[in-house]
């Protein structure tokens, strides 16, 4: 593309069915996605509006549009005082026990990356998550949340639940209030499930968006597209956790194995062994 402005692009189908018009702004984005992969390297400082607008031959406002869905997208960053930037390449986040450790813990992670612990919050298990563990509602179910990094910077938040009947020699919460914190009970159920051997886990990946909280722990405004993978891990025959982490969409990819593939031994297998 050069400094001319915008031209339309004629549908390709001869399908009888009425076409969509493509909105100005996605156009432009696919103009600007082409134009930054031909001109464009890495941490480069995008022009200024002014002058993008004037090259294109659009509105600052369809500019903007354009941006933010780039920006959401991933492919720029923006800084403020700098500008906006092209943004690094997603990063490659393995998924497995030999990646994560057990269960995403750090014990076979490389040094680049590790998990910092939020919080830990022990209570009844309410129905549906209950019924994801395999257990009586009500029961007590410790919730560890903790951060996974990649130097330095956040790329998922993780939510594990552990039934209580999964740790029976997790020090009572009263044991732990003096002068302990969510962190030491949070090391503490990590420690007892370190404790288990894994014969079985069993993964699924669905695209959502961010909520509220699990926005501000990720630094990343609500509503910005996420990879939620929910993991049920077994041992010595049954359910003993249910992660749920929350991966940036917009900084990571997730790969699955050496080759690239799912591989895990799924959980009822385990289950009737």
């Amino acid at each position: 593309m050069g400094q001319g402005q915008l031209t339309a692009v004629p549908p390709t189908t001869t399908s009888t069915q009425p076409t969509v018009q493509e909105p100005k702004y996605w156009h432009l984005r696919t103009v600007l996605v082409a134009t930054i992969d031909r001109e464009f390297s890495t941490g480069q400082v995008l022009p200024n509006e002014r002058e993008l607008a004037a090259r294109f031959g659009v509105a600052r406002a369809t500019l903007r549009q354009a941006l933010d869905q780039l920006e959401l997208e991933g492919r720029l960053v923006r800084r403020r005082g700098i500008g906006t930037l092209i943004a690094a390449p997603r990063v490659g986040m393995p998924l497995g026990r030999r990646d994560e450790g057990w269960p995403g813990g750090s014990r076979g992670q490389a040094q680049s990356q590790a998990w910092r612990s939020v919080d830990c919050v022990s209570a009844p298990a309410p129905a549906q998550l209950a019924q994801s563990l395999g257990i009586p509602e009500g029961e007590t179910v410790h919730t560890v949340r903790r951060l996974r990094l990649v130097q330095g910077q956040i790329m998922a938040v993780e939510s594990l639940h552990v039934p209580d009947s999964a740790v029976p020699h997790l020090p009572a919460v009263p044991q732990l209030i003096g002068g302990a914190t969510e962190t030491d009970r949070s090391r503490s159920v990590l420690r007892q499930l370190e404790r288990l051997g894994v014969d079985g886990e069993s993964r699924a990946v669905e695209l959502g968006v961010a909520e509220a909280e699990e926005a501000g722990l990720l630094e990343r405004p609500p509503g910005t597209p996420v990879l939620v993978v929910t993991t049920q891990y077994a041992a010595a025959g049954r359910l003993v956790a249910l992660a749920v982490s929350t991966y940036r969409a917009d900084t990571c990819k997730l790969t699955f194995g050496e080759t690239g593939l799912v591989e895990v031994t799924p959980v009822g297998a385990a289950r009737t062994a």
